[in-house]
């Protein structure tokens, strides 16, 4: 699977990610609230993709895809924090879940296709 596939299924959860949290909390999901709202993440997703790329390790393999989530969720938290988003420990809680759940349920999955084919 190349590295720009991964990077856009990711790309992907963290939009929804964003979009579902804000319809959650009555917010609308006009494109450019969605936008505001996932940046840190997105920002956080592309730090540790380009991470793996150094590292020349694939990022759709469950392994690398624990570094991409925790990544996401840590880097992406902590830019919310430095830009004066709100950070409350149930919204860490719920976005650990809510990204771990898909950014390693697809490449759970992906592997098993993958196995499968073989």
């Amino acid at each position: 699977m190349k590295w720009w596939t991964t990077l856009g299924i990711d790309l992907l959860v963290v939009l929804v990610f964003a979009t579902v949290g804000r319809l959650s909390h009555a917010e609308g999901a006009a494109l450019l609230g969605v936008v505001v709202t996932a940046w840190p993440f997105v920002v956080a997703l592309a730090a540790a993709t380009i991470a793996l790329l150094a590292m020349h390790r694939p990022a759709y393999t469950l392994r690398n895809g624990v570094f991409v989530w925790l990544g996401t969720l840590v880097v992406g938290m902590l830019l919310r924090v430095g830009t004066g988003g709100g950070v409350q420990p149930s919204f860490v809680v719920v976005a650990g879940i809510f990204l771990a759940l898909t950014m390693l349920g697809w490449r759970l999955l992906a592997r098993r296709r993958i196995a499968r084919t073989a």
